[in-house]
């Protein structure tokens, strides 16, 4: 990095304590002192915090690279800040037209059609978590990480009986801190395993495939080739990842502001249709993907700033979501009613989030189902316990809820099963 002079300069670090403290704040200030600004945290990085910088930057692939370089230092997860320390993922870690040979198999894989056969299953899942709590009257909402992680490990045909390891992992990977006890559990322990599992299953697929999107994806070919086992699994890590925090982020903090406001509770249960409209107003005020990461690759002006090549941006999507335009003169309040609703939850751009046709239906059948098995919830406020660390993503470690027991759906089999 140059020794070049960037301003403004912010004091802004999406990681401290402070920033976590109050996210919304934090970037709401953010906004007004510039909405392209540098902060020396880091090792110095750009944070755009702007709706029109956000959407501008996400859709210039050619300035603002999603891939890994070695020659400024960004050898870990290239769309992290601090890089985590975790394999590489296609296409979300390649730049265009690179990333389009493997994001057309994404589009393949993941279509609105087949995310419809995939919903009876998606259903049941959800009422068996369900029904693992509802005749005690008591829950930790939190552990909702388990329904995205045994629908994606079901939906990919990875073996089902590691599902509860894979949401240990993702939810650690997520909610603790950088160095700390449970994030390097998570990475020196917890991670090999799986990894190796996940390659095993590849390698399996490879000589016998089945009906399931492991043998999809091995079955695919790249300009002519058959793809590598390397290359799938770059592709599984990102489908995994994506899919097992983000959505159990989504809902726990939807469950608990429902919890805060019961009229909307109630109204949502008496008239299920309202879901889909509110859920896009849920992505947009929690933003379960607070803010990804690129690396400048040209000097330039951008939004009146001078951008030098090799410096890092953070691209804030939760901040840019309280300031587009469909957020209007009321950006901080939740309304459920509002359409049209173009959010930048899912991002922007050519690595818009893939996944975004599944993580839809499953949420709304979590929160659907949810408001309707537990209609009188109630969330221990003071109790409840949020992510440390909320630079990347936000959400809870601990919600624990107590609502009137109810009756099981599945009497002669439950969760525990898939795990023998």
């Amino acid at each position: 990095m140059s020794d070049t002079i960037r301003t403004p300069v912010v004091d802004f670090d999406h990681n401290s304590a402070e920033h976590s403290a109050d996210t919304v704040e934090s970037y709401r200030n953010l906004r007004k002192q510039a909405p392209v600004a540098w902060s020396e945290a880091w090792g110095g990085y750009w944070v755009l915090s702007g709706y029109d910088a956000v959407f501008d930057a996400a859709r210039d692939d050619d300035l603002f690279s999603s891939a890994r370089h070695e020659e400024f230092g960004v050898t870990g997860q290239a769309i992290t800040l601090p890089q985590k320390p975790l394999h590489i993922h296609y296409p979300i870690e390649l730049d265009p037209p690179e990333s389009q040979k493997y994001r057309s198999i994404m589009n393949k894989l993941i279509t609105p059609k087949q995310v419809k056969l995939l919903m009876p299953m998606i259903d049941k899942y959800v009422d068996m978590f369900i029904d693992e709590m509802i005749e005690t009257g008591n829950a930790d909402f939190a552990n909702l990480t388990g329904v995205p992680a045994i629908v994606t490990i079901t939906w990919l045909g990875l073996p089902l009986q590691d599902w509860r390891k894979h949401a240990s992992f993702h939810r650690n990977i997520l909610s603790e801190p950088v160095g700390s006890d449970g994030y390097n559990r998570a990475v020196t322990e917890e991670m090999p395993y799986l990894v190796d599992v996940i390659k095993k299953t590849i390698a399996e697929r490879m000589e016998e495939p089945t009906d399931d999107a492991v043998s999809f994806i091995v079955q695919q070919e790249i300009e002519g080739r058959p793809i590598t086992a390397d290359e799938a699994f770059a592709m599984l890590e990102l489908l995994i990842s994506g899919g097992v925090g983000t959505t159990a982020s989504l809902t726990g903090q939807a469950l608990v502001w429902l919890s805060e406001n019961p009229e909307v509770r109630e109204h949502l249960r008496e008239n299920p249709e309202a879901m889909q409209t509110a859920l896009e107003e849920f992505l947009r005020v929690f933003s379960p993907t607070q803010a990804l990461s690129r690396t400048v690759m040209q000097d330039t002006e951008f939004h009146g700033v001078q951008l030098k090549r090799g410096d890092r941006a953070l691209l804030a999507w939760s901040s840019a979501n309280r300031d587009g335009a469909d957020a209007g003169e009321t950006p901080d309040v939740l309304d459920i009613t509002r359409s049209p609703n173009r959010h930048l939850a899912f991002g922007v751009g050519s690595h818009r989030c893939a996944g975004s046709h599944l993580a839809r239906p499953m949420a709304k059948s979590m929160l659907t189902k949810i408001i309707s098995r537990m209609p009188d919830y109630k969330v221990d406020l003071e109790n409840t316990e949020r992510y440390e660390a909320q630079g990347v993503n936000t959400g809870y470690r601990h919600v624990p809820t107590t609502f009137t027991p109810g009756e099981k759906i599945y009497t002669d089999e439950s969760l525990s099963d898939f795990e023998k």
